[in-house]
Protein backbone atom coordinates (compact mmCIF):
# COMPACT_ATOMS: atom_id res chain seq x y z
CA UNK A 1 0.00 0.00 0.00
CA UNK A 2 1.10 3.80 -0.65
CA UNK A 3 1.83 5.91 1.96
CA UNK A 4 0.90 9.40 1.89
CA UNK A 5 4.00 11.84 1.33
CA UNK A 6 3.18 14.34 4.42
CA UNK A 7 6.15 16.46 3.59
CA UNK A 8 4.91 17.13 0.63
CA UNK A 9 0.65 17.69 1.27
CA UNK A 10 -1.37 18.87 -1.97
CA UNK A 11 -3.85 21.48 0.08
CA UNK A 12 -7.68 20.85 -1.15
CA UNK A 13 -8.63 24.81 -1.53
CA UNK A 14 -12.00 23.76 -1.07
CA UNK A 15 -11.62 21.95 2.43
CA UNK A 16 -10.77 24.68 5.43
CA UNK A 17 -7.24 24.12 6.12
CA UNK A 18 -7.47 24.14 10.05
CA UNK A 19 -9.72 21.06 9.16
CA UNK A 20 -8.02 19.16 6.43
CA UNK A 21 -6.58 15.76 7.75
CA UNK A 22 -3.33 15.96 5.56
CA UNK A 23 -2.59 19.62 6.55
CA UNK A 24 -3.10 18.79 10.35
CA UNK A 25 -1.11 15.71 10.24
CA UNK A 26 1.75 17.68 8.76
CA UNK A 27 1.55 19.59 11.43
CA UNK A 28 1.11 17.29 14.28
CA UNK A 29 4.62 16.02 12.69
CA UNK A 30 6.46 19.21 13.15
CA UNK A 31 4.97 19.40 16.47
CA UNK A 32 6.80 16.12 17.29
CA UNK A 33 9.96 17.04 15.60
CA UNK A 34 10.02 20.46 17.22
CA UNK A 35 9.79 18.82 20.72
CA UNK A 36 13.22 16.65 19.56
CA UNK A 37 11.83 13.24 19.59
CA UNK A 38 13.90 10.61 18.43
CA UNK A 39 14.46 9.96 15.08
CA UNK A 40 12.59 6.45 15.65
CA UNK A 41 9.68 8.24 17.33
CA UNK A 42 8.95 10.50 14.55
CA UNK A 43 9.60 7.95 11.56
CA UNK A 44 6.53 5.78 14.00
CA UNK A 45 4.45 8.53 13.59
CA UNK A 46 4.59 9.69 10.05
CA UNK A 47 4.53 5.78 8.10
CA UNK A 48 1.32 4.79 10.75
CA UNK A 49 -0.41 8.22 10.06
CA UNK A 50 0.59 7.75 6.30
CA UNK A 51 -1.10 4.75 6.15
CA UNK A 52 -3.90 6.08 8.23
CA UNK A 53 -4.84 9.26 6.03
CA UNK A 54 -4.82 7.07 2.83
CA UNK A 55 -7.44 4.21 4.21
CA UNK A 56 -9.48 7.38 5.36
CA UNK A 57 -8.67 8.62 1.86
CA UNK A 58 -10.42 5.86 0.19
CA UNK A 59 -13.21 6.64 2.45
CA UNK A 60 -14.00 10.04 1.11
CA UNK A 61 -12.84 11.15 4.82
CA UNK A 62 -10.85 14.30 4.16
CA UNK A 63 -11.48 16.83 7.31
CA UNK A 64 -11.16 16.13 10.97
CA UNK A 65 -14.50 16.69 12.13
CA UNK A 66 -16.08 14.05 9.70
CA UNK A 67 -14.04 11.51 11.64
CA UNK A 68 -16.46 8.85 13.67
CA UNK A 69 -15.91 6.29 16.08
CA UNK A 70 -17.27 4.15 13.66
CA UNK A 71 -14.83 5.35 11.32
CA UNK A 72 -11.69 4.25 13.31
CA UNK A 73 -13.40 1.06 14.38
CA UNK A 74 -13.63 -0.21 10.64
CA UNK A 75 -10.01 1.43 9.95
CA UNK A 76 -8.84 -0.73 12.86
CA UNK A 77 -10.94 -4.04 11.51
CA UNK A 78 -9.40 -3.38 7.96
CA UNK A 79 -5.79 -3.21 9.77
CA UNK A 80 -6.63 -7.01 11.64
CA UNK A 81 -8.56 -8.04 8.27
CA UNK A 82 -4.86 -7.43 6.17
CA UNK A 83 -2.95 -9.63 9.20
CA UNK A 84 -1.91 -7.36 11.08
CA UNK A 85 -1.54 -8.59 14.20
CA UNK A 86 -2.95 -7.16 17.71
CA UNK A 87 0.08 -5.68 18.60
CA UNK A 88 0.69 -3.92 15.04
CA UNK A 89 -3.05 -2.65 15.19
CA UNK A 90 -2.37 -1.42 18.87
CA UNK A 91 0.63 0.77 17.28
CA UNK A 92 -1.90 2.29 15.10
CA UNK A 93 -4.36 3.33 18.25
CA UNK A 94 -0.86 5.15 19.81
CA UNK A 95 -0.63 6.88 16.77
CA UNK A 96 -4.08 8.25 16.33
CA UNK A 97 -4.63 9.11 19.77
CA UNK A 98 -1.95 10.86 20.12
CA UNK A 99 -2.21 12.66 16.72
CA UNK A 100 -6.15 13.31 18.24
CA UNK A 101 -5.06 14.35 21.19
CA UNK A 102 -2.58 16.87 19.85
CA UNK A 103 -4.91 18.79 18.08
CA UNK A 104 -7.74 18.88 20.30
CA UNK A 105 -5.16 20.52 22.99
CA UNK A 106 -3.55 22.66 19.75
CA UNK A 107 -6.90 24.08 18.01
CA UNK A 108 -9.37 23.71 21.53
CA UNK A 109 -12.16 23.02 18.74
CA UNK A 110 -15.57 23.49 20.20
CA UNK A 111 -18.09 20.90 19.77
CA UNK A 112 -15.94 18.41 18.28
CA UNK A 113 -15.37 15.81 20.89
CA UNK A 114 -12.46 12.91 19.93
CA UNK A 115 -14.39 9.99 18.69
CA UNK A 116 -11.47 7.87 19.88
CA UNK A 117 -12.18 8.07 23.37
CA UNK A 118 -15.16 5.57 22.62
CA UNK A 119 -13.06 3.17 20.50
CA UNK A 120 -11.68 0.83 23.15
CA UNK A 121 -7.87 -0.05 22.11
CA UNK A 122 -7.40 -3.73 20.44
CA UNK A 123 -6.61 -6.17 23.00
CA UNK A 124 -2.88 -7.35 23.37
CA UNK A 125 -1.77 -10.50 24.35
CA UNK A 126 0.99 -9.61 26.98
CA UNK A 127 3.48 -12.06 26.64
CA UNK A 128 6.39 -12.25 29.28
CA UNK A 129 10.14 -11.39 27.97
CA UNK A 130 12.69 -13.79 28.41
CA UNK A 131 15.80 -13.40 29.84
CA UNK A 132 19.06 -15.00 28.84
CA UNK A 133 19.94 -17.67 31.01
CA UNK A 134 22.79 -17.36 32.81
CA UNK A 135 24.14 -20.62 32.20
CA UNK A 136 24.27 -19.22 28.71
CA UNK A 137 25.82 -16.33 29.96
CA UNK A 138 28.61 -18.36 31.72
CA UNK A 139 29.31 -20.68 28.37
CA UNK A 140 29.37 -17.61 26.28
CA UNK A 141 31.78 -16.31 28.66
CA UNK A 142 33.96 -19.40 28.98
CA UNK A 143 34.62 -19.34 24.96
CA UNK A 144 36.54 -15.78 25.70
CA UNK A 145 40.20 -15.85 25.17
CA UNK A 146 42.07 -14.29 28.02
CA UNK A 147 44.79 -12.01 27.06
CA UNK A 148 43.43 -11.67 23.31
CA UNK A 149 41.36 -8.04 22.06
CA UNK A 150 38.29 -9.95 20.99
CA UNK A 151 38.21 -12.22 23.79
CA UNK A 152 38.60 -9.89 26.61
CA UNK A 153 36.17 -7.41 25.31
CA UNK A 154 33.79 -9.49 24.26
CA UNK A 155 33.32 -10.73 28.05
CA UNK A 156 33.51 -7.17 29.18
CA UNK A 157 30.41 -6.57 26.80
CA UNK A 158 28.82 -9.52 28.64
CA UNK A 159 29.22 -8.56 32.11
CA UNK A 160 28.97 -5.32 31.33
CA UNK A 161 25.41 -5.41 29.75
CA UNK A 162 24.48 -8.09 32.24
CA UNK A 163 25.51 -5.85 35.42
CA UNK A 164 24.14 -2.96 34.26
CA UNK A 165 20.80 -3.34 32.52
CA UNK A 166 21.65 -0.81 29.64
CA UNK A 167 20.46 -1.12 26.26
CA UNK A 168 22.44 -1.94 23.23
CA UNK A 169 22.16 1.50 21.60
CA UNK A 170 23.20 3.13 25.23
CA UNK A 171 25.87 0.64 25.41
CA UNK A 172 28.11 1.46 22.16
CA UNK A 173 27.31 5.22 22.72
CA UNK A 174 29.50 5.22 25.84
CA UNK A 175 32.49 7.14 25.48
CA UNK A 176 36.01 6.00 27.68
CA UNK A 177 35.32 8.95 30.21
CA UNK A 178 32.12 8.05 30.79
CA UNK A 179 33.17 4.61 32.83
CA UNK A 180 34.77 4.91 35.83
CA UNK A 181 36.54 1.70 36.20
CA UNK A 182 37.48 2.02 40.13
CA UNK A 183 34.01 2.80 41.63
CA UNK A 184 31.75 1.43 38.69
CA UNK A 185 29.85 4.43 38.05
CA UNK A 186 28.66 4.48 34.51
CA UNK A 187 27.18 7.55 32.92
CA UNK A 188 24.46 6.99 30.33
CA UNK A 189 24.15 10.16 28.34
CA UNK A 190 22.28 8.74 25.45
CA UNK A 191 19.12 6.92 26.88
CA UNK A 192 16.23 6.58 25.07
CA UNK A 193 14.07 9.16 27.23
CA UNK A 194 16.82 11.57 26.83
CA UNK A 195 17.55 11.94 30.19
CA UNK A 196 21.22 10.66 31.53
CA UNK A 197 21.24 8.63 34.73
CA UNK A 198 24.16 6.58 36.63
CA UNK A 199 24.47 3.06 36.06
CA UNK A 200 26.86 0.74 38.12
CA UNK A 201 29.05 -2.39 37.28
CA UNK A 202 30.27 -4.73 40.16
CA UNK A 203 33.75 -6.03 40.74
CA UNK A 204 33.50 -8.76 38.34
CA UNK A 205 32.64 -6.06 35.13
CA UNK A 206 34.80 -3.89 36.82
CA UNK A 207 37.81 -6.38 36.54
CA UNK A 208 36.61 -7.34 32.83
CA UNK A 209 36.59 -3.90 31.65
CA UNK A 210 39.59 -3.31 33.15
CA UNK A 211 41.62 -6.14 31.29
CA UNK A 212 40.03 -4.96 28.07
CA UNK A 213 40.68 -1.33 28.37
CA UNK A 214 44.69 -2.75 29.48
CA UNK A 215 45.09 -3.95 25.52
CA UNK A 216 43.08 -1.44 23.73
CA UNK A 217 42.91 1.94 25.71
CA UNK A 218 40.58 4.02 23.37
CA UNK A 219 40.90 7.58 22.94
CA UNK A 220 37.26 8.15 23.03
CA UNK A 221 34.44 5.02 22.11
CA UNK A 222 34.37 2.50 24.97
CA UNK A 223 34.21 -0.21 23.26
CA UNK A 224 36.04 -0.12 19.32
CA UNK A 225 36.01 -2.87 16.51
CA UNK A 226 39.33 -4.04 15.57
CA UNK A 227 39.96 -1.45 13.60
CA UNK A 228 39.42 1.02 16.75
CA UNK A 229 36.36 2.38 15.43
CA UNK A 230 33.07 2.77 17.66
CA UNK A 231 31.34 -0.75 17.57
CA UNK A 232 27.25 -0.60 16.30
CA UNK A 233 24.90 -2.44 17.22
CA UNK A 234 25.28 -5.24 14.17
CA UNK A 235 29.03 -5.54 15.90
CA UNK A 236 27.28 -6.37 19.03
CA UNK A 237 24.86 -8.88 17.47
CA UNK A 238 28.40 -10.39 15.99
CA UNK A 239 29.74 -10.48 19.21
CA UNK A 240 26.30 -12.72 20.35
CA UNK A 241 26.74 -14.80 17.05
CA UNK A 242 30.23 -15.59 17.78
CA UNK A 243 30.21 -16.55 21.74
CA UNK A 244 26.89 -18.40 21.08
CA UNK A 245 28.24 -20.36 18.56
CA UNK A 246 31.18 -21.24 20.27
CA UNK A 247 29.22 -22.19 23.50
CA UNK A 248 26.77 -24.35 21.32
CA UNK A 249 24.05 -22.05 22.88
CA UNK A 250 21.00 -20.09 21.28
CA UNK A 251 22.06 -16.49 20.16
CA UNK A 252 20.53 -14.56 23.27
CA UNK A 253 18.87 -10.91 21.69
CA UNK A 254 20.52 -7.87 23.05
CA UNK A 255 17.82 -7.11 25.03
CA UNK A 256 17.56 -10.20 26.41
CA UNK A 257 20.43 -9.07 28.88
CA UNK A 258 18.73 -6.51 30.25
CA UNK A 259 15.87 -8.46 31.17
CA UNK A 260 18.40 -10.73 33.36
CA UNK A 261 19.09 -7.85 35.05
CA UNK A 262 15.85 -6.88 35.67
CA UNK A 263 14.80 -10.40 37.12
CA UNK A 264 18.33 -10.64 39.10
CA UNK A 265 17.05 -7.76 40.81
CA UNK A 266 13.82 -8.65 41.84
CA UNK A 267 14.77 -11.88 43.30
CA UNK A 268 17.59 -9.73 45.18
CA UNK A 269 14.16 -7.25 46.93
CA UNK A 270 15.71 -4.69 45.30
CA UNK A 271 12.29 -2.24 45.38
CA UNK A 272 10.78 -1.91 41.89
CA UNK A 273 11.39 2.06 42.04
CA UNK A 274 15.50 1.45 41.93
CA UNK A 275 15.26 -0.97 39.70
CA UNK A 276 13.20 1.29 37.14
CA UNK A 277 15.36 4.13 37.84
CA UNK A 278 18.10 1.96 36.88
CA UNK A 279 16.61 1.23 33.61
CA UNK A 280 16.09 4.11 33.00
CA UNK A 281 11.88 4.06 32.95
CA UNK A 282 10.08 6.72 34.42
CA UNK A 283 6.75 4.79 34.67
CA UNK A 284 6.54 1.80 37.24
CA UNK A 285 4.19 -0.45 34.86
CA UNK A 286 6.96 -0.51 31.92
CA UNK A 287 8.69 -3.00 33.72
CA UNK A 288 6.04 -5.36 34.25
CA UNK A 289 7.19 -7.39 31.48
CA UNK A 290 10.44 -7.33 32.12
CA UNK A 291 9.86 -9.16 35.39
CA UNK A 292 7.17 -11.34 35.38
CA UNK A 293 8.27 -14.66 37.41
CA UNK A 294 9.90 -17.14 35.71
CA UNK A 295 8.33 -20.98 35.85
CA UNK A 296 11.03 -21.63 38.34
CA UNK A 297 10.31 -18.82 40.56
CA UNK A 298 6.60 -19.92 40.69
CA UNK A 299 7.20 -23.39 41.63
CA UNK A 300 9.76 -22.40 44.68
CA UNK A 301 6.97 -20.08 45.98
CA UNK A 302 4.69 -22.56 45.52
CA UNK A 303 6.33 -25.48 47.57
CA UNK A 304 7.62 -22.46 50.17
CA UNK A 305 3.79 -21.63 50.86
CA UNK A 306 2.20 -24.87 49.74
CA UNK A 307 -1.09 -25.64 52.00
CA UNK A 308 -0.81 -29.78 51.38
CA UNK A 309 3.06 -29.98 52.14
CA UNK A 310 3.26 -27.68 54.68
CA UNK A 311 -0.38 -27.62 56.85
CA UNK A 312 -1.36 -31.46 55.98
Amino acid sequence: MTKTDLSRIRTDDSLPQDEYLPTLAAAFLLDRKAQNLTKHTQRFYRVHLSIFLDWLDTQSVKIIHELTADTLRRFFISLDERGLNAGGVHAYYRAVRAFLRWYEAEFEPEAWRDPLRKVKPPKVDVVPLEPVPLEHVRAMLDTCEKGKFTGERDRAILLFLLDSGVRAGELIALDREDVDTITGNVLIRKSKSRKPRTVFLGRTARRALRAYLKLCEPARALFVNDEGERLKVSGLRQVMRRRAKYADVPVPSLHSFRRAFSLAMVRAKVDLLTIARLLGHSDLSLLDRYIRQTGEDLRGEHERGSPVDGVL
